[in-house]
């Protein structure tokens, strides 16, 4: 392996796998990254198969999920041997006739993903000897994903302190411009690391006010009120803008889909609390969609949702 690929995660990912790749064999070889019930291919070494590795396969269909957890040897040669193959190869997209792999975890413990290697041939039982190395390269490669990641935190919150020149002047949240950089910012975490998040798309109703009579909250102060509400309900790392007239968008960093969830839930309950009508829409970023469509997804679920009016502003457009 050449030291200088180690600069960051991805060049020693890929190092790793060119590496497996002269010493076991095998046609293609994977760092996967885990969220939910998807795993996604971060890197690859492909030298048997004609479809596209990237491609997203169901977790809890692919082979990794079984051998890493425990449902399975962690190096299966002649995977048809295997009492569960045939109801998993019937359903899998490219012939496996070997599989290798152990898993990827972070510092703290938690499972981030695995090193696979699979072939369309049965290979020599002794590789099998070979899951120790495997078990150390990949213990190195958390180790250089741990550093990565905790400079990546360290990076984003410093995209956050140069967007805060990007500021809405009646409610001090982040403005558009502000909202499109830190969301591309993330984006591109989020495709290095396969990162889950999601956005948050509220808007309030046309004819929105707080209260009643000479005192009622209405205009920017309702803006404002509105913004302080959402400060106090999202965590530290996530992102809050005003993107439009009357509407607001929040970016939900590292956040999975059920969080997300019960997060809208909350916020809906809050919003409806403290007298504020609005719609509120959510959008989950998955291996298959960027955030720019989540986004798109988290607009037109809020335009969808009771008290949107129809003169209401649409501030999401596609990124040129």
């Amino acid at each position: 392996m050449d030291p200088t690929s180690f600069t960051d995660f991805a060049g020693a990912a890929r190092a790793v796998l060119a590496f497996l790749h002269r010493r076991l064999g095998f046609g293609l070889w994977t760092v996967t990254r885990v969220e939910g019930d998807h795993w996604a291919a971060l890197q690859t070494e492909n030298h048997a198969y004609h479809q596209d590795p990237v491609t997203v396969f169901r977790w809890s269909e692919a082979f990794c999920a079984r051998m890493v957890l425990n449902h399975g040897p962690l190096a299966a040669p002649r995977l048809r041997d295997l009492p569960f193959s045939a109801d998993t190869l019937a359903g899998f997209e490219m012939p496996i006739g070997a599989y290798i792999g152990v898993p990827l975890r972070q510092a703290d413990g938690r499972l981030f993903g695995a090193i696979c290697g699979i072939d369309p041939e049965p290979q020599p039982e002794s590789v099998a000897a070979e899951l120790p190395l495997m078990e150390l390269l990949a213990a190195l490669l958390g180790a250089v994903l741990q550093g990565e990641l905790a400079a990546s935190a360290a990076q984003r919150r410093a995209e956050q302190a140069r967007a805060e020149a990007l500021t809405d002047s009646v409610t001090g949240l982040y403005n558009r411009r502000g909202w499109d950089t830190l969301l591309s910012g993330e984006e591109a975490r989020c495709r290095r690391y396969g990162h889950p998040a999601c956005v948050v798309s509220i808007a309030l109703a046309p004819d929105a006010s707080l209260g009643v009579g000479p005192d009622a909250l209405a205009g920017d102060a309702l803006l404002i009120h509105t913004g302080q509400l959402l400060r106090h309900k999202v965590r530290t790392p996530d992102i809050i803008a005003r993107v439009g007239e009357r509407s607001f968008a929040i970016l939900g960093v590292e956040c999975k889909r059920d969080a997300a969830e019960a997060f809208v839930g909350r916020l809906r309950e809050a919003l409806e609390r403290a007298g504020v009508r609005a719609a509120v829409g959510l959008g989950i970023r998955d291996p298959a969609a960027d955030l720019h469509q989540a986004w798109e997804r988290a607009e037109q679920a809020m335009r969808a949702a009771p008290g949107y009016g129809p003169s209401e502003e649409t501030p999401w457009r596609s990124p040129a």
